[in-house]
């Protein structure tokens, strides 16, 4: 397989990775409208951040699709690491909203 292929099917599960997250935060969002008005607001905040995390991830995405041979390791690395960490305060805030 060749690195143009290995990479542009990176970038298609990287996508779907995104849109994936965008539908978590969507399906939050329903569940927060739900809670009562002082933790809404609290959660109203976290969904915020989160968004703005995720639209960092879709930023270095973008990076991710224009760049060239010899940055696309080091651009997919700051891509991975920003997903690591968009993915894991998805999940907190999941994890504190099901309790």
């Amino acid at each position: 397989m060749s690195e143009q292929v290995k990479r542009q099917a990176y970038r298609k599960k990287a996508e779907a990775q995104v849109e994936e997250q965008k539908a978590k935060l969507d399906q939050a969002r329903a569940r927060v409208k739900k809670q009562a008005a002082e933790s809404r607001i609290q959660a109203e905040t976290q969904l915020e951040a989160l968004e703005k995390k995720l639209e960092g991830a879709k930023k270095r995405l973008k990076q991710l699709a224009e760049a060239g041979e010899d940055t696309w390791e080091e651009v997919k690395e700051g891509f991975e690491k920003q997903w690591d960490e968009v993915s894991a305060s998805v999940k907190g805030f999941f994890a504190k909203l099901t309790k």
